[in-house]
């Protein structure tokens, strides 16, 4: 032992004293005023054996997720494989399988990996004449193709390198298609373009199952939970764990604002519609707060990284003026708002009920006005069709731009035969059973504040009960969520696919300790979730099954023939129009410039296809002649399917014309007319069994 040989100043002691753990517990005491004992301080080495648990825990959970991850890659892969049989197609017929959107979309990686530099393929992009001629945009602007941009600059590194180091990126072989077709070449391996960007379309809902079951297992307090949060999305396969984290914690850090901003911006770029998914989170979010679940600090911190987020993602997109004038945008300011003169609410009426009415009615119509102010402002009537879309849903309005949608079976009420897969899994009822247990504690909380609207959360209150409460929010926040996300599936059938991945979601709640604590001892609680399970893999392994036995094989001669045709018998500079579908196609594989396309949230999009689609409506011929001249179209893609086919009574595209232009209804459709005689206004020059390409005859154009 060593002796100091100083004696002590009685400042130095009193120094030494407030250092002293013991000195550190009786001066700044816990909410339950308890010293920790002498006797408990343990070297700073030893590792105690609770500690060793929790690691082992998180490493299993951590290794679980991976497995989770890679079943759920190896499942859809060869789930598009068996499909598809992409693995034995040709280039032309691989771009083919990328319809609509994809297929525009692909074009875009395509151009960048095709250019002599990354940037050179930027700059192709960010000033493009072929996706709207004659039109120059910025499709980093109007479309969301960070992915893409992000896919093509990783390809041609990984080219580099593999070229660099001689290594071989793929195999090509002939394959025989039989029926009198020529013999095609196929390429297999990561050196492939379109290979290499479906395994990493495969290879990220990989990682997002990794997620979900982290989420399940963080959600439910369980690593069961995790399980049944993927056994349930595996068995409904055919059908936002930073911000839970800043729910339950009680001071989340900087660090956890900075991941959410940053995972909001990953969500926004890639997709157009991420802004009406964020709304009804804002919105769930904001119940919650007006319930008392939420904090006013808390709150506004997530409303402020909402707001950053949505500010780095309009830099980035070019000033996109749909982000600015979007409900969501405007919610974020209103809720702000609100939030910043709460003490007003309070004073101006009773607290309780009535408060919480109010402050809901001041967010609806606050979010409204300021919404059509900016769009008033800035110019701007991109999600016009997003307003009169839902306006339809309830009403019987109808014009061009919604039939187009609602005549769609995606964008209509979602069937009962979806409903019915979810009773047949156990999905639905068991989600019922958590809903409905959260909703009874919840009511229990509400009709004790409002029997007391005075008392308040001090900082007197035991930990124990505001870990409590931030529990309680965040499954009042997800039921919350839950529900938003049943609303809009029930309207527009396409976006189930947030429904039933937040269903498997809820289901991990079955695991709760906190939620079913009245079950009893942790063997009954598992026993009972191990049951439900079992009659959940009855019909889902049904299900599975029968993915699992879809062998197809992708054909599509017609349009085969038509894009080859139109690569050796039109020049580089002619511009096509069309259906849209169509038309990424041409685009995509042939490179010629088009006047339409999938993408159809933009005005002046919406306003060219639609004098595009005059040619299926009952116009006289002369008008829609003049109209694709105006557009410089040289040769119009013509489809006999869209003039009969129709999905409903009234969804045939004569009709839904007959909607838009009510007085030439009752005359023969245009397209009718042009599939038995073009002349004298267009001259067929290609047609087969689906397609026929009239030729319009124009003044002559200077060369692009």
């Amino acid at each position: 032992m060593v002796v100091k040989s100083k004696r002590q100043s009685a400042k130095e002691q009193a120094a030494e004293r407030e250092k002293s753990p013991a000195t550190l517990g009786r001066g700044r005491r816990g909410r339950e005023g308890r010293t920790p004992p002498q006797s408990s301080m343990k070297p700073a080495t030893t590792t105690s054996f609770p500690a060793l648990i929790l690691r082992s825990s998180i490493s299993t959970a951590v290794i679980l997720a991976i497995v989770a991850g890679f079943l759920h890659w190896y499942h859809l892969f060869h789930l598009f494989e068996n499909d598809r049989h992409f693995s034995h197609m040709s280039t032309l017929e691989k771009e083919m399988a990328f319809r609509t959107e994809m297929g525009l979309y692909y074009s875009y990686f395509k151009t960048i990996i095709e250019a002599p530099s990354f940037m050179k393929g930027l700059n192709l992009i960010m000033n493009d004449r072929l996706t709207e001629y004659p039109l120059v945009i910025n499709t980093l602007k109007r479309f969301n193709l960070y992915p893409e941009v992000v896919l093509a600059s990783w390809f041609r590194v990984y080219s580099a390198v593999m070229d660099f180091f001689k290594i071989p990126t793929k195999m090509c072989w002939s394959i025989n298609r039989g029926e009198g077709l020529e013999p095609v070449e196929s390429c297999e391996g990561m050196g492939d373009p379109a290979y290499f960007y479906i395994m990493f379309v495969f290879l990220l809902n990989g990682v997002m199952m990794s997620l979900f079951y982290i989420y399940g297992t963080y959600l439910s307090g369980s690593r069961l939970g995790g399980t049944v949060t993927v056994l349930c999305f595996f068995f409904n396969h055919g059908e936002m764990l930073l911000l839970t984290y800043i729910l339950r914690s009680r001071n989340p850090g900087r660090n956890a604002a900075l991941a959410l901003c940053v995972s909001n911006v990953m969500f926004m770029l890639p997709w157009q519609f991420a802004q009406f998914v964020l709304l009804t989170q804002v919105a769930s979010l904001f119940v919650s707060y007006i319930l008392g679940y939420l904090s006013p600090d808390k709150m506004q911190t997530v409303l402020t990284t909402h707001m950053v987020s949505l500010g780095v993602c309009f830099v980035l997109m070019f000033g996109n003026s749909m982000l600015l004038t979007s409900f969501y945008a405007s919610s974020l300011v209103s809720i702000w708002g609100i939030i910043s003169v709460r003490g007003w609410f309070v004073k101006t009426f009773r607290p309780g009920l009535l408060t919480w009415v109010m402050q809901c009615v001041a967010w609806v119509v606050i979010t409204v006005i300021l919404k059509f102010l900016l769009a008033l402002v800035l110019g701007a009537s991109d999600d016009a069709h997003i307003s009169s879309l839902i306006k339809s849903k309830f009403t019987s309005y109808k014009d061009f731009d919604t039939m187009m949608y609602t005549c769609a079976a995606e964008f209509d009420f979602m069937e009962m035969e979806t409903v019915m897969r979810y009773v047949k899994t156990l999905l639905l009822p068991v989600n019922l059973l958590v809903v409905g247990v959260i909703s009874g504690r919840t009511l229990k909380d509400i009709v004790s504040y409002l029997r007391n609207p005075k008392h308040t959360e001090t900082e007197n209150d035991h930990s124990s009960e505001q870990s409590e409460k931030l529990v309680k929010g965040v499954m009042v926040y997800h039921s919350l969520q839950l529900l938003a996300f049943a609303v809009l599936a029930v309207l527009i059938m396409r976006l189930k696919l947030f429904l039933t991945p937040h269903m498997c979601l809820m289901a991990s709640l079955l695991c709760s300790k906190q939620l079913f604590s009245w079950i009893g001892e942790k063997w009954k609680h598992h026993t009972l979730v191990f049951a439900l399970l079992s009659i959940m893999a009855f019909h889902g392994m049904a299900n599975l099954q029968s993915q699992w036995s879809i062998m197809g094989e992708f054909s599509n001669l017609p349009q085969e023939d038509l894009l080859e045709w139109i690569k050796e018998n039109t020049p580089q500079e002619a511009v096509f129009a069309g259906a849209m579908p169509t038309m990424a196609s041409v685009k995509l594989s042939t490179g010629r410039a088009i006047v339409n396309h999938p993408h159809y949230e933009d005005a002046g999009l919406r306003e060219r296809t639609k004098l595009v689609y005059a040619m299926y409506s009952r116009k006289p011929v002369e008008e829609v002649k003049r109209n694709l001249i105006n557009l410089q179209v040289d040769y119009f893609i013509l489809e006999d399917s869209w003039c009969t086919r129709r999905s409903r009574p009234g969804c045939s595209m004569p009709e839904i014309w007959d909607v838009e232009d009510p007085q030439n209804s009752g005359k023969i459709p245009l397209c009718s007319l042009m599939s038995r005689e073009t002349r004298p206004h267009f001259s067929t020059v290609f047609h087969n069994s689906v397609y026929k390409v009239l030729r319009v005859s124009r003044p002559p154009r200077h060369s692009r």
